[in-house]
Order: C-alpha cells, then structure tokens, then sequence
C-alpha cells in the first residue's frame, strides 16, 4: 500500500469545495438542481473534473455530483489501495453530508465499476439507475481471455519509470483532451495530473483489481434497475503495442459479451456499442453518447 503525499495541487482545486469525512477532506463538486442525482465515479488515473463537461451538460436537467474518493485527485491522503465497501462508505456519507438525497443514478467509469458495484451492494435503496462507462465488472475473468484478466491488467500497466518517461505525452494528451475547459480549471488540472503525488496514486490504485474482483463475488448482483452500459469497441493505438491481433479481437468478443450479460440481470437493460473511441477518451470524444445515456436512464426512473 502506498501513502501519498499532500500536494499543493491537493490543496487547490480550481473548483468545487471540500466535505469533512471523517476527519478527512474530501473533493467534491456538484450542479444543477432536482433528482435523482447523478453521480460520476471515476477511474484509476481519472479525478472527478475529468467528467466536468458531462457534468454540465447533465446538471441542465438535475443535480450532477463529481468527487474524488479518498487518497486521490485533490482529496486528503490515504493509504491504497483500498478496499470497494470502504471506498462505498465514504461516497455515501458524502452524499448524505452534501444533503443529496437519494435514490441516485451512478455513473461509473472504467475502476469506477467496482466501486459503483458495491455502493449497488451496500445500499440498493439508494440506487435508482446505473450508467456504466466502459467500466471493470466483477467477473472480468470469465469473459476475458488469460491475457487480459484482472492481474494480466495489473501487471501490464505502466511502473513509475515508465510514466516518468512518458511524461511529456501524457501532459501533451491531457492539454489535448482538456482544450474546451475554462482555462484556469484546465491549467490547473493538467499541472497536477502530471505530477509525482498524482502518477503515485494511479500506480497504487491499480494493483488491487483481483481482489475487489473477489470481494464483490461476495455479494449480490446489481439491484433491478434501469441501466445502460457503453461499450467502447474501438482499438486503442497504445494497446495494440502490448497486445497481439488475437488476444485484442477476444478482448472485443469478451467486453461486449460481459456488458451484455450485465444489461440482461435486470428487466431494463440496454447495451450501446462505440465504435469511434477508446477507453479513456469516451467523455471526451463521445459526450454526447454519455450524456444522452444518463438522460435516458434518468428519464426512466421517473416514470
């Protein structure tokens, strides 16, 4: 486990505030106004500014809330990795201090799922609608080729040496993705996410993956409610370095069949394919698809 280190970039969120948890400060930005909520959980590496242009565009028709759990983005530091009910707890007191009033609609990305997946576990009341992102589901194994499972993922991903030599094209990509942000959020966000405190955290949060896995196999599946899952299809250039043709086209057949599996647990399941980006760049390239989803979902649970 790693303990990362307060930053200035920690103690400066261009905007948003932060809710005490526990003695702890806690990131959280939120708009707009009526229910139910919608909720963004973000990915290994992602904070919860990365959803702000979603989040804008959701918040023209209810409360849109993003956040940074515990021991990442610009909340206090914690030890991780940490485990999914910890990680569940806390969104959900934070909710509740915020004064959000449940049922939400959660929108996971990517890690997010996991933790989405358990806050479903913990407290199914709470949850009105699910919409997933391209988001780790619980039997990732079960679908995915050897290659491509849970520890596969974790020992592919990049080490600290790696990330130092790559930089100047993360920072490059980050200025990219972020180019229709207000200025000052940008600026700020592209400095801290290059940072050393900011790299430790994704590193760290990506070596439990196997074991959220296994802990949310403890539990039931996801509560019968509407839900959407975007399923990215398109070929990450990086991903084709590492990978073979073979083991990439499995990886396809699997994620479509492991979200498709994941719609069919509840009576209003839909499964939407895209085709024209890749994982980490769906609320960037693709916000339309996302926030029609979220509308959608959300239109649902107040039938």
């Amino acid at each position: 486990m790693t303990d990362n280190s307060t930053s200035p970039a920690r103690l400066a969120p261009p905007v948003g505030e932060f809710q005490e948890i526990e003695g702890r400060s806690v990131y959280v930005h939120r708009s707009g106004s009526g229910g139910p909520a919608v909720v963004f959980l973000p990915g290994a590496s992602a904070v919860g500014l990365d959803y702000l242009g979603v989040q804008q565009e959701v918040s023209r028709f209810t409360t849109a809330v993003v956040y940074d759990r515990g021991g990442t983005g610009y909340s206090d530091a914690l030890p991780l990795p940490r485990t999914a009910a910890e990680v569940a707890t806390e969104l959900r007191e934070l909710l509740r201090a915020q004064d959000i009033a449940a049922p939400y609609v959660l929108v996971p990305h990517s890690l997010g799922g996991f933790y989405a997946h358990r806050f479903a576990q913990l407290y199914p009341q709470d949850v009105a609608g699910l919409v997933w992102l391209d988001a780790f589901h619980r039997d990732w194994d079960d679908f995915m080729p050897a290659a491509a499972g849970l520890a596969a993922v974790e020992q592919m991903a990049p080490d600290r040496e790696q990330l130092e030599q790559m930089r100047p094209a993360v920072r490059d990509m980050t200025e990219e993705l972020l180019a229709g942000y207000p200025e000052h959020v940008r600026r700020a966000l592209v400095d801290a996410k290059v940072s050393d405190e900011w790299t430790d955290v994704g590193i760290a949060e990506r070596t439990g993956l196997a074991g959220l896995a296994a802990e949310l196999r403890t539990g039931p599946d996801i509560p019968d409610v509407p839900v959407i899952a975007l399923t990215v299809v398109g070929t990450d250039p990086a991903q084709q370095t590492l990978t073979s043709d073979r083991t990439l086209r499995e990886m396809h057949d699997g994620h479509m069949r492991m979200d498709a599996a994941l719609v069919g647990t509840v009576s209003h399941g839909e499964q939407r394919l895209l085709s024209d980006t890749v994982h980490h760049r769906l609320c960037f390239d693709r916000p339309d698809a996302v926030v029609q989803a979220i509308r959608d979902v959300v239109d649902r649970t107040r039938l």
